[in-house]
């Protein structure tokens, strides 16, 4: 009887372990672009080791060309990726669609559609998963392309041009669409132009991928030479943030979600007041609890660190570098633990845990040295 109790136990407690073991989350995919042509526009896929921040090389997706951002499907089974032979050059990029095979970093290429414009420089899918919109920097446009059930992409249904200027002499002589993101409810779609000073609002049907200029807000303007270049929402759904190239500035809008109607808030400067050299301001995240916001300085080569009240308004709490040159893209990992950097012209990625109380940066291990990263996403 004895013995058999103890059979009993050893076996309960074996598959108490087991089941332990299967259900504890594997290390997370990190996909980073590398922006340039060749054999080093590739795509490099990471193992992420939630633990200790490290990240190790598993492959390359070598089919492909500067391959400047990239986004995921809400399944997180395709992969859509800018492919240009020649970017900003006279043709149409492309929009490349690829299936994620597991989690070993194989991609496997489905097909690719006209980006409908030069120097695409921005992708999101909406959270159905059937739409994928672009933003094109040099012709000023944004295009949506309808994803059908393989996760391949058909050709652009909805296309939009902007229009304008603004009033600097070398960077907003047109339109320069730089980012365009899905609204947390999927019903708008917001594209950031630095061109015009101009922060485009969308309706989205998803269902159909069409676009169609929102009827009583169809923009907000933000102040002459702002340049704005991307923007994100806040957890809450209620406040958007867009970050300013070329003021260095990041502003805060309150979003009625029922409408889409943005109301401009607040300006804050990125780098210090006395700071006299040259930079220029790339992307924003915000933490999954929502009381922290990082945006990237290119030229100071530094992130500043905001902390969000609880009516939106940012206070700067540090500048910190970014050890490396032009931090272009960051990504804020689901747990809120982890911060990576992409310096794209410092050729490396670099991890920083953050203080969930303080949300201090400290980096972890080495940079991580790779060709001109410029896009980091996460796969769980």
């Amino acid at each position: 009887m004895k013995t058999s109790l103890l059979w009993r136990s050893i076996l309960f407690t074996f598959a108490a372990t087991m089941m332990a073991s299967s259900t504890t989350a594997a290390d997370p995919l990190v996909l980073v672009s590398a922006f340039t042509s060749g054999d080093e526009g590739a795509i490099h896929a990471f193992e992420f080791d939630l633990k200790n921040g490290q990240l190790k090389l598993l492959k390359r997706t070598t089919d492909i060309e500067n391959p400047f951002f990239l986004a995921v499907s809400p399944d997180q089974k395709f992969l859509y990726a800018i492919d240009a032979k020649e970017f900003s050059g006279k043709d149409d990029e492309f929009v490349a669609a690829y299936r994620i095979e597991g989690r070993d970093g194989t991609l496997t290429r489905l097909n690719q559609q006209s980006a409908r414009g030069t120097a695409s420089c921005y992708l999101d899918v909406d959270a159905t998963g059937k739409t994928v919109v672009v933003a094109n920097y040099t012709t000023g446009s944004v295009a949506a392309l309808p994803v059908q059930a393989d996760g391949s992409l058909r050709e652009a249904a909805s296309f939009e041009q902007h229009s304008g200027t603004s009033i600097d002499p070398t960077r907003q002589t047109g339109p320069k669409a730089h980012c365009i993101v899905v609204s947390p409810d999927n019903r708008f779609a917001l594209s950031a132009d630095l061109g015009i000073d101009k922060v485009m609002v969308y309706r989205l049907d998803a269902a159909n991928a069409k676009l169609t200029a929102h009827d009583t807000q169809p923009f907000v303007t933000l102040p002459p030479g702002s340049g704005p270049r991307h923007l994100t929402f806040h957890s809450n759904g209620n406040r958007v943030y867009v970050i300013n190239e070329l003021k260095n500035t990041v502003t805060l809008f309150d979003y009625a979600t029922e409408t889409g109607v943005l109301t401009l808030r607040q300006t804050i400067s990125t780098v210090p007041e006395d700071f006299q050299g040259t930079t220029h301001t790339a992307d924003l995240k915000i933490t999954p609890d929502g009381k922290f916001l990082y945006g990237t300085n290119r030229g100071h080569d530094s992130i500043a660190i905001f902390r969000i009240a609880d009516d939106g308004q940012l206070t700067l709490l540090s500048i910190e570098p970014s050890l490396g040159k032009g931090p272009q893209n960051l990504l804020i990992t689901p747990d809120g633990r982890w911060l990576l950097c992409a310096n794209m012209p410092g050729n490396n990625v670099v991890v920083f845990a953050i203080d969930a109380d303080t949300g201090a940066l400290t980096a972890t291990g080495d940079p991580v040295s790779m060709p001109m990263p410029s896009c980091i996403r996460l796969l769980k």
